[in-house]
């Protein structure tokens, strides 16, 4: 009974707060103190997705996690533990489609690693297309095989394709976890900020995402190079190229294009507008 209300409670609680600041959507993991995601959570960044995605105005998604110490510590053990081996099996799956959801929205998105990033949460940052840490904040590393599992929401396949093979097996089968300076050098994590607090560590990211919105970027065509990149990595040769050459005939037809064209033409800046 008291596990119901603790669904029950958590289901009626913003677990992922939504802010749109500029061009950017800022989607904040809240639920302490390690911001593990419950059914209830993936179901909200979901939602929250979707809802940056159709916003017109939106050009790049922030993830973040409350609070100083967690971006994410990956899902909810105790959650695990109580439930079916059937539900688990649905969750895994809820939880991938969202992340594979976030992965190909024709959107940047940026994982803003505030704090110890470990398990599912590496898992959900590596479906980001650009991840930034604060240094000193936490540790990071997909653990799993601690608990006598595989990492399961795309970490096996993701970590792999940033690291190679090889790589990748020992990272999961020693179950380490280590500093975001050495996952900068592995590949996993693209920079690493300093930042007294985490508050002036997102300034620092947003600042560094608002240079792919509008008029700064055009923020179509970043989002076109991210879907060439996404689709035609899994795709042969001659049929990547093939997208390619569709997404570039889109982006000809756009009124960024026209401007950027012919503000080189001018000698001048091009004011982007995202169209």
């Amino acid at each position: 009974m008291a596990k119901v209300v603790e669904d029950t409670a958590r289901a009626a609680r913003e677990l992922v707060h939504y802010e749109e600041r500029g061009g950017v959507a800022v989607l904040t993991l809240d639920d302490p103190p390690a911001n593990t995601y419950t059914y209830e959570m993936m179901q909200q960044l979901d939602a929250a997705i979707l809802r940056a995605r159709m916003a017109d105005h939106v050009s790049v998604l922030v993830l973040v996690g409350a609070g100083e110490k967690f971006f994410c510590a990956g899902a909810n053990i105790q959650m695990l533990a109580e439930v079916s081996p059937q539900f688990k099996y649905y969750f895994c799956l809820h939880a991938n489609e969202t992340l594979n959801r976030l992965e190909q929205t024709p959107k940047l998105v940026i994982a803003a690693l505030n704090g110890h990033t470990v398990g599912g949460g590496l898992e959900i940052a590596m479906a980001a297309d650009i991840r930034i840490a604060r240094r000193g904040a936490g540790k990071i590393g997909l653990p799993e095989v601690n608990l006598g599992v595989l990492p399961g929401t795309g970490g096996t396949q993701r970590l792999a394709r940033l690291v190679g093979k090889a790589r990748a097996i020992e990272l999961m089968a020693t179950g380490r976890t280590f500093e975001f300076d050495e996952a900068r050098d592995l590949g996993i994590v693209h920079d690493v900020y300093d930042a007294e607090s985490r508050d002036a560590f997102l300034e620092k990211v947003l600042e560094y995402a608002a240079q792919f919105t509008p008029p700064n970027r055009a923020a179509k065509a970043v989002g076109h190079i991210k879907r060439a990149v996404q689709t035609g990595a899994e795709l042969p040769l001659a049929e990547a190229l093939a997208v390619e050459r569709e997404l570039q005939q889109l982006l000809f037809e756009s009124e960024d294009a026209r401007e950027g064209l012919t503000a080189y033409v001018e000698k001048r800046k091009p004011q982007f507008k995202g169209r």
